[in-house]
């Protein structure tokens, strides 16, 4: 089995410890590549089994033997190119495995807005002039409602920290998926209007899909209480940022606290860089020291699933786009 590893943002080195690992999972006869530039991509792609990383329909278009991917990025959309999505070639990835720091970062942008801990940092030096005002603005989230749309490992991360504050959780998802002690009830897609108008704070799981683009658009957020707050950090294409824009500054809803944007980088005329309680960070969400670790292991018991013919652990279903 020939082995190509294409490294990327969230797994720019490959030790010779993983390399072992990897080689003895594989079994004997086995070879690991690793392409350290495009063109050594290009190269290597011909004759690879699997492929570890990222790919493109440029690479693609050049493999011959491929029958696997295993990706290093938690989100499907960026490898599910027609061509890729039509062929016979399994995907899987770190799905499932990312919720913690998804979550915590979550909060940390919440807690930004809620705890006006945003504007203090920006004030400075002069924060104290405002201390009276941020003491009224400020609300805690004891006894609130979090409405989680998309509940899968990041959903259920997100609930177990919203519980964890005094939250009453409730959450929607477009499949039948397992309640969880936070949430003993999962309701179906048909009710993300319930959930929008009876959530204090509205936080993404979801992945971006044909039918997830911009479902936090106008419609959403004229359901939404005019005190709640939209929490996203998945994908940024699933928010229209001029209707959220709006929204805020028109007292629709509360305000947004942002890890990802409709468009990367975000162009500084944007008018959520200067929509007043708009927290944003610029894609950093997905940084762990534990990420890739987890990722690798997982990789390496895929090989052995691989080999037998078995089901891949975090799969990806490339009709679903998840």
């Amino acid at each position: 089995m020939k082995i190509l590893i294409v490294p990327g943002l969230t797994m720019p080195a490959v030790d010779e410890a993983l390399i072992d690992r990897i080689l003895a999972a594989a079994g004997a006869g086995s070879e690991v590549a690793i392409a350290d530039s495009p063109g050594e991509a290009i190269e290597a792609i011909e004759d690879a089994e699997v492929l570890l990383g990222q790919i493109n329909p440029t690479l693609f278009a050049r493999a011959r033997r491929l029958r696997w991917v295993h990706a290093i990025t938690a989100g499907a959309d960026a490898y599910l190119f027609d061509a890729m999505r039509e062929s016979d070639v399994a995907l899987s990835g770190d799905k499932g495995l990312v919720g913690s720091h998804l979550a915590e970062h979550s909060f940390g942008l919440l807690l930004a807005i809620n705890r006006r801990l945003a504007r203090a940092f920006a004030d400075g030096p002069s924060s104290w002039e405002h201390r009276v005002e941020y003491r009224r603005e400020e609300w805690e989230l004891e006894g609130l409602t979090m409405g989680i749309v998309g509940f899968g490992g990041t959903g259920r991360a997100i609930a177990r920290r919203a519980a964890a504050f005094g939250m009453r959780v409730i959450a929607v998802d477009r499949d039948p998926v397992p309640p969880s002690p936070e949430v003993p009830d999962v309701w179906s897609s048909e009710r993300l209007d319930d959930l929008l108008r009876e959530s204090d704070v509205v936080a993404s799981g979801l992945p971006l899909t044909p039918e997830t683009r911009a479902i936090f658009g106008e419609r959403a957020f004229a359901l939404m209480k005019p005190t709640a707050v939209l929490v996203n950090v998945t994908r940024g294409e699933l928010v229209d940022g001029e209707a959220l824009a709006r929204a805020v500054r028109s007292g629709q809803i509360a305000g947004a606290g942002l890890d990802v944007a409709p468009v990367e980088p975000l162009p500084a005329e944007h008018p959520l860089w200067t929509t007043p309680n708009v927290v944003m960070t610029p894609h950093t969400a997905g940084a762990s020291q534990l990420r890739v670790g987890r990722n690798m292991d997982r990789f390496v018991r895929n090989l052995a699933h691989f080999r037998a013919g078995e089901p891949l652990e975090g799969a990806i279903d490339k009709t679903k786009g998840y």
